[in-house]
């Protein structure tokens, strides 16, 4: 109708024919010059209200007013329009963007700066709109992503792999003519060799291992000395693993020497050495004697923490190495480990979460003494004592800030949890807690909390969640200042949060929910670039688990009866691979890496019922069962979470896993994949953890 207007207005001043996208621009700069009564270039409330009353534009029956103008077509909000903004209301610019541009794709190093340009052109081109994951970039207040300059290129300063993925732009109002940009996020490699060294009798067999993680998937090479071998190995060498595993079936003497690791890919390079002695008498050889003096003879342990006390076991030989009584003593106070209690005929221990602290200190919680305990990994003592509030349940080691963060539930039926923190947990001394700093009550009714655990080359975690059971919102903290930093909304989905993981590659949050009738639903995902929901995880549920390095997401849904497995792709792509239908009812779930493949795992999975561990190789789909493993412990006699049986590994290197039964411990071989041993009378062994590298 304003088109219409301005056109018999025009022509009544001057009878001149054109080609109809020019005629509509000069409609429309004639349009503005006559709203833009003061001629300063704009338009505001004022100069439309007076255009109103002049064309008698106030009674619309269409409920149609020029303040509509303002209102969907200032784009900068800035109460005023300009003559690019009318432009852009009545569609007059004409946009170009060549084919072969239509995708880009972007390659940069983790930590470097990237500039995403958007191609579309064209005179008096509107402003342009990023997006990324569906969600507007320009207008959000992000540390690491502006638009700022007049050219509409975005610009993400300290790129990181949570960067990686899809953005889009298109010209303001200008929504159908769309550049999409693919951005390739490069990682140079980290590896870890195991072990650093060993000493080997000859005949024996033996291997060194490398583990490489970066992006993309980095080439592994050996040199021995100094010397490519890989191309030309020898007959007694073989290579696993694509390259991984050097493994000797009967070494000689002159497979002594230094074999080093080198991973490549298109970011870098890093190598590691793994030395091999071959003597007679190898225990006293140099490199078992530094072995020794290093502390190292008491790692590769498994802490059972029952009723009993702590057995510690050494997994390769089925052996218990050293059992810590409830009666033992504490050495800084002389209390008894697991005090009496009158109203009980034996002494027992309680035990709930316990972690390891970079191989110096596990930290264990008994939650019906109000305390946590301090082992001393190296010479396997209770060093300390740490009081916390009533009933702590729960322990997670934040090793960025070398943190230990505690959920306690104030009483056993969780009527006041608080959250406290214990900082430089690996260093000496006495160690105490202190509270979180609230602002409202986002540390109140604390049902959970989540820190998203770190990898080879991640290793550095800002934030966390807290989790209320109650709520359809998370609270994001800030782990380093311990404080809380916004709110974040889950009530569009009716989601109460029950569960959380994290992938670093993309930056997702994958958020399993409860709906208002406590019936389970599609996990929702949380784009941690924006801290915006952008929706639903297809038709998934369940409780998420990721694989260490990121590319897999396991789900695992009990009421239907599902395990379901996604793959996460080095662009952020989430893809579903495939489905297993169990009956197994499962309650835990541990990564495994492949001993055959590199960059690949299997999950070891327990039930919550029965007597089975379920086994999957995700690059495949194989499905095992290992059965035997007796009942687990009741759900009514394990109070302090829903993981009534635990699966536990053995680090990046190792071949054993443990799972408890009611009243014993199984250790199962994962090279081979079966049951290697039941250690008995250990009773409600349900936490354990693992000490060392392999």
């Amino acid at each position: 109708m304003l088109l219409d207007l301005q056109s018999r207005r025009y022509f009544q001043e001057e009878n001149i024919t054109m080609e109809t996208t020019t005629l509509k621009r000069v409609l429309v700069e004639n349009m503005f010059k006559y709203f833009d009564t003061s001629g300063d270039g704009l338009i505001d409330n004022s100069e439309l209200a007076q255009a109103m009353t002049q064309d008698l534009l106030d009674n619309d029956p269409f409920d149609c007013n020029l303040f509509d103008l303002l209102q969907y077509d200032d784009y900068n909000n800035d109460r005023v329009l300009t003559l690019e903004e009318l432009y852009t209301a009545f569609q007059v610019i004409q946009l170009t963007l060549p084919e072969d541009k239509k995708i880009s794709v972007t390659t940069v190093t983790v930590g470097l700066s990237a500039v995403l340009s958007c191609a579309i052109q064209g005179i008096l081109r509107p402003p342009i709109i990023w997006k990324h994951n569906g969600i507007i970039l320009n207008f959000l207040d992000l540390e690491d992503i502006n638009d700022f300059g007049d050219d509409g290129s975005l610009y993400i300063t300290k790129v990181t792999t949570i960067h990686m993925g899809n953005y889009t732009c298109h010209a303001f109002g200008y929504d159908a003519l769309l550049q999409t940009h693919i951005l390739q996020v490069n990682v140079p490699p980290v590896i870890r060799v195991y072990p650093e060294s060993q000493a080997q009798e000859p005949g024996v067999t033996t291997s060194l291992k490398c583990h490489a993680d970066g992006i993309p998937f980095p080439k592994i090479t050996w040199l021995k000395n100094g010397l490519d071998i890989t191309s030309t190995l020898p007959n007694q060498l073989l290579l696993l693993a694509n390259g991984g595993e050097i493994h000797i079936n009967s070494v000689r003497y002159e497979d002594t020497g230094a074999y080093t690791c080198i991973a490549k890919n298109d970011a870098g390079v890093d190598e590691d050495i793994s030395s091999l002695f071959v003597e007679d008498s190898a225990r006293k050889t140099l490199a078992n004697i530094l072995w020794r003096e290093e502390g190292l003879s008491v790692g590769n342990m498994f802490y059972v923490f029952s009723d009993d006390g702590i057995t510690i076991i050494q997994p390769t030989g089925c052996e218990i190495q050293r059992q810590i009584k409830a009666n033992d003593r504490i050495l800084a106070s002389f209390e008894e480990i697991c005090p009496s209690n009158e109203q009980e005929a034996t002494q027992q221990c309680v035990w709930a979460s316990a972690v390891n602290i970079r191989d110096k200190y596990i930290y264990v919680s008994q939650p019906t003494q109000s305390r946590l305990l301090i082992i001393d990994i190296p010479s396997q003592k209770v060093l300390q004592a740490v009081s916390t509030d009533p009933v702590p349940v729960k322990l997670q080691y934040d090793k960025s800030h070398d943190q230990v963060w505690v959920l306690s539930w104030g009483d056993v039926r969780k009527r006041n949890p608080t959250l406290q923190v214990i900082t430089q947990a690996s260093g000496t001394g006495d160690h105490h807690t202190i509270h979180t700093q609230p602002v409202g009550k986002q540390f109140d009714r604390v049902d959970d909390f989540f820190i998203p655990p770190t990898n080879l080359i991640i290793n550095h975690i800002r934030f966390g969640f807290i989790l209320h059971k109650s709520e359809a919102v998370l609270h994001k903290i800030d782990l380093e200042t311990m404080a809380y930093i916004k709110t974040i909304s889950l009530k569009n989905y009716s989601c109460f949060p029950q569960a959380m993981a994290y992938t670093h590659l993309g930056g997702y949050y994958f958020i399993n929910c409860l709906a208002n009738d406590s019936i389970s639903q599609p996990q929702i995902i949380l784009d941690s670039v924006t801290d915006s929901l952008i929706g639903y995880n297809d038709e998934v549920s369940g409780t998420p688990y990721i694989s260490p390095d990121g590319h897999y997401l396991v789900s695992t849904d009990d009421y239907k009866g599902l395990i379901r497995v996604q793959s996460i792709s080095y662009r952020g792509e989430i893809k579903s691979t495939f489905d297993i239908t169990t009956n197994l009812h499962i309650v835990d779930v541990i990564f495994q890496p492949s001993f055959t493949e590199a960059n690949q795992y299997y999950i070891y999975a327990s039930s919550r019922l029965q007597t089975d561990l379920l086994f999957l190789e995700l690059s495949t789909g194989t499905v095992n069962i290992i059965r035997g493993v007796k009942d687990p412990i009741e759900q009514n006699d394990w109070l302090w979470n829903s993981i009534n049986r635990v699966v536990v590994g053995s680090g990046l290197f190792g071949q054993h896993l443990v799972t408890p039964s009611k009243d014993s411990l199984f250790i199962i071989g994962a090279r081979q994949n079966k049951l290697n041993c039941e250690i008995s009378n250990i009773i409600r062994g349900n936490t354990i953890v693992w000490v060392g590298e392999a």
